[in-house]
């Protein structure tokens, strides 16, 4: 029986292996230029007018679009799309860079919207700087030499990352924020609109004005990403002690958080990145283990 205004179709194995190998197959638009030694993987798109340099590897079923440059010794993962005058992998804007080898590596899965701009790393930061999985970069924003963005993080329009900053997972930084160098921005944390960050921000929270405030908890941003009542609750408590309450001396806050029984991990992390927040000026300690950090996420 068929079925009013469907059309049934055989098939064929060998059509279908066709099919298997156009998708496969590499789409080069004839006007973009691809160096003869870059690696390209399956299914890979290659719009008009893009150039792809020597030392680039492009991961299977990525798709660059038309006036982007992908240059430097830059690896992208899976399935990523790459928007028209993006620039990644470009030499870091450091006056302390002297040519040295450093690398660019982006995980699965990203979103680079127009004219988003990410250098690669310094021999002074871990020399990579290191996009995870499934981010999403709005037009006009800028990703520094030596960053590091976790997976899920969202960057809107304008927004400008200094070098060796790091970007949790989750995290969402609104249009045209400024982060100052050597900041973190810790998980699922908001970071309003037009916002100047000169200090890590915590997990969790939402931080806007002039200057930066902590608000309050990110409750919204926690219930999307599917965290329980309770869960969300026991931030808020944490949330209250640490940031609202009239002790002013936060070491004691945290040693009376660190002593209650069946702390979440959630607060637990909250705790251990207030702690990591004095080690070191501006986060600059941190340095020193912040790839390691990565790789274990």
């Amino acid at each position: 029986m068929t079925w009013p205004g469907r059309v049934i179709v055989a098939v064929s194995l060998k059509e279908r292996k066709h099919a298997k190998k156009r998708e496969n197959e590499m789409k080069i638009h004839k006007s973009a230029i691809v160096h003869p030694r870059a690696v390209l993987g399956k299914g890979v798109e290659i719009g008009p007018f893009s150039i792809i340099g020597a030392d680039v590897t492009i991961g299977d079923g990525t798709v660059i679009k038309n006036h982007v440059t992908v240059t430097g010794n830059t690896i992208l993962g899976k399935n990523n799309v790459v928007y028209p005058n993006s620039v990644l992998g470009a030499e870091p804007q450091d006056l302390k860079y002297r040519g040295e080898l450093t690398s660019l590596v982006m995980g699965d899965c990203n979103v680079v919207r127009e004219g988003v701009t990410i250098n690669i790393g310094t021999a002074g930061g871990g020399e990579k700087t290191v996009i995870g999985d499934n981010n999403f970069f709005m037009a006009c924003a800028h990703i520094a030499h030596d960053c590091i963005i976790e997976d899920n993080v969202l960057l809107a329009n304008g927004v400008l990352l200094g070098g060796h900053v790091a970007v949790e997972r989750g995290a969402k930084l609104m249009g045209l924020v400024g982060i100052q160098p050597f900041v973190t921005i810790g998980r699922y944390a908001y970071v309003g609109g037009h916002t100047r960050i000169v200090q890590d921000v915590p997990p969790y929270v939402i931080i806007e004005g002039h200057p930066a405030k902590i608000r309050q908890v990110n409750i919204v941003g926690l219930e999307r990403e599917g965290f329980s009542k309770e869960r969300i609750d026991e931030i808020k408590e944490a949330f209250q002690a640490l940031f609202r309450s009239k002790e002013l001396n936060k070491s004691k806050a945290l040693e009376e958080l660190e002593r209650k029984e069946d702390i979440s991990p959630e607060v637990r992390y909250l705790i251990a990145f207030l702690r990591k927040i004095d080690k070191g000026k501006f986060g600059r300690y941190r340095e020193s283990f912040r790839y390691s950090a990565v790789a274990a996420t």
